[in-house]
């Protein structure tokens, strides 16, 4: 019977469940005992699954990233091209994130005591919090470059804190592999693709657990939040609101000003042509919550319906597929800060400046599935020293958050491509904006 309810629904009806049930304990003045010790592990077990990941996740589809590039020399001119762009509008997308929850700060509306019982919750994680502060503040200022390398790849490996230094070592290997004779490197790329395969498969494992996951992790959270005050759990409720209306708006300003901006600053082409061309892979991508399953689609609107050409296509798209992810970094940006702002913790402007760049090079290794954001958003949060436990407040609304941010990332995955094939001259005139702006060729498209 549960197979065939969507897992989103499935998710939903968790969150729903959850709420309901540490409401009922609250209000019926039941003991917490039973939730704390039988159902909040279950949250814990679908936590810490997503941390067993994140390691051979990042390193595995990174490597395949990078060498999938062919050689070096299309990497100097189309996958330079490819990459740069593709970086510029993440840090765009976080920093827009950033900027927007600083401004609304959703967290902050929490009172003091609900910060405090929630930073409780957390203690063990962030007990070391001020003397790692003290720490940063005496610290050279290139240290972070000195921290990026890895001393034992084997000891970053073991630290999910550390993965900045096992991103730096996938590219650096994936570079290698492109410099080293085919006959030797294909064995190795084809082992790391079956690894990446294999992962995202334990990823649709993980997510079957997600609803009961998040039915315990939202149960504990109120019951534990709230104690004997009913009145706190919407408070928080509330918070949480105010969260997921930040990380939409920031999500619609990408989609609706930014990539239109970036069209017209770089091509000819008329943007509600895009928009148009594009709407089928945009719903699919909102319905699937993976970039990865929306790939064929998107080639196929990129190429027949705005005329960029296959060779085009074929390398900038399951590129943008695997490392660009502007949805999931804004999200992770304004998440990072929501949970810090929740947690009373002040986030530096070195620290939020680390956001970016975490974000950044963690949404190039992140996969194109459902619930591979949390695993970069988990990355993130232990960069800048906030509990990991922390995605406990932000992971009910998640999977609705996922469909809209998926939905971007695959919208700057066509709008890339299009630049990218404008400045290599792969766009046909009929598609492009002549005297008026938003008027295609109307003759072209008769004839199309």
């Amino acid at each position: 019977m549960f197979k065939k309810i969507p897992l989103h629904t499935q998710i939903i009806a968790g969150l729903v469940l959850g709420l309901v049930f540490g409401l009922v304990i609250i209000q019926f003045g039941i003991s917490p005992d039973f939730t704390i010790d039988y159902i909040k592990p279950i949250g814990t077990i679908f936590i810490n699954s997503l941390k067993m990941i994140a390691v051979p996740l990042v390193f595995a589809s990174l490597i395949v990233g990078v060498s999938n590039l062919g050689d070096i020399s299309k990497l100097s001119r189309i996958g330079g091209k490819t990459i740069f762009t593709y970086i510029f509008t993440t840090v765009i997308a976080i920093s827009l994130g950033l900027a927007l929850v600083n401004i609304f700060q959703p967290g902050k509306s929490l009172p003091n005591d609900t910060k405090e019982n929630l930073m409780a919750l957390y203690d063990d994680a962030a007990g070391s919090k001020t003397k790692q502060a003290e720490a940063i503040q005496n610290q050279s200022p290139l240290q972070p470059l000195v921290d990026i390398v890895p001393e034992n790849l084997f000891n970053a490996a073991s630290d999910n804190s550390l993965m900045l230094q096992v991103v730096f070592f996938a590219i650096i290997m994936g570079i290698a592999l492109l410099q080293i004779p085919k006959k030797k490197s294909q064995p190795v790329i084809a082992f790391f693709d079956g690894i990446n395969d294999v992962i995202i498969k334990i990823v649709g494992f993980i997510m079957l657990i997600a609803p009961y996951g998040v039915f315990a992790l939202m149960a504990s959270l109120i019951v534990e939040i709230a104690g004997e005050n009913p009145e706190s759990a919407f408070v928080l409720l509330y918070a949480l609101l105010k969260y997921s209306l930040v990380v939409v708006g920031g999500l619609f300003l990408m989609a609706f000003v930014v990539y239109p901006s970036i069209l017209k600053g770089f091509t000819k082409i008329s943007y509600m042509h895009f928009f148009k061309a594009i709407r089928p892979a945009q719903l699919l991508a909102f319905s699937t919550s993976s970039s990865s399953a929306t790939l064929p689609v998107t080639m196929k609107q990129v190429e027949e319906e705005i005329g960029v050409s296959e060779e085009v296509s074929s390398f900038v798209l399951p590129l943008g597929a695997t490392i660009n992810m502007d949805g999931t970094s804004l999200y992770q940006g304004v998440a990072a800060v929501f949970i810090a702002q929740a947690l009373g913790m002040d986030l530096s402007l070195t620290q939020q400046l680390t956001i970016v760049l975490t974000a950044t090079l963690a949404s190039i290794g992140s996969a194109g599935v459902p619930g591979a954001g949390l695993i970069m958003l988990i990355i993130v949060l232990e960069s800048i020293n906030v509990p990991a436990a922390g995605i406990a407040l932000i992971i009910a609304p998640d999977r609705i958050l996922d469909m809209f941010r998926t939905a971007v990332n695959v919208t700057g995955d066509a709008a890339v491509c299009c630049v990218v094939a404008s400045t290599e001259g792969e766009l046909p005139t009929g598609l492009i904006r002549d005297s008026n702006p938003l008027t295609p060729n109307v003759d072209d498209l008769e004839e199309k």
